[in-house]
């Protein structure tokens, strides 16, 4: 197998992995919430962090609809640049969102993996969808 016909499945598995780690995230971010405020906090604190959170898990979830539609129409499947860049931005947000679970990271932390690993790989998707009209 060639080293591009290779990227298409390790690319999948990356985004699936990272698609993965995100619903964890929202099934247990109580966890996550607590490390995020000081040790005693009011109920509006708790409220507020998980309002946050909850706000860019979702539009993490949103990115991953875009670009899981131009991955699946074809439309950057074998775009070889776009699935490096997935490739690797997606394998990094599985081990910084690991650590961000595991460890118990500042809840500002996710913004940065947000930012780096969900809407950079995102931004070029939709450029490949414009450039091809798809939508």
């Amino acid at each position: 197998m060639s080293a591009l016909k290779s990227l298409v499945p390790a690319r999948f598995l990356t985004l699936t992995a990272h698609l993965v780690i995100i619903i964890t995230i929202f099934w247990s971010r109580d966890n996550n919430i607590q490390s995020c405020l000081p040790l005693e906090f009011t109920e509006d604190q708790y409220r507020t962090e998980d309002t946050r959170l909850t706000v860019a898990l979702s539009v993490t979830l949103a990115l991953f609809v875009l670009e899981l539609a131009g991955f699946l129409s074809g439309v950057s499947m074998f775009n070889s640049n776009q699935a490096l860049l997935s490739l690797i931005t997606h394998s990094s947000a599985c081990v910084c969102l690991s650590f961000f679970v595991f460890h118990q990271w500042p809840c500002w932390t996710y913004w940065i993996i947000f930012s780096i690993c969900s809407v950079f790989p995102a931004v070029v998707e939709l450029f490949l969808l414009l450039s091809q009209r798809v939508l």
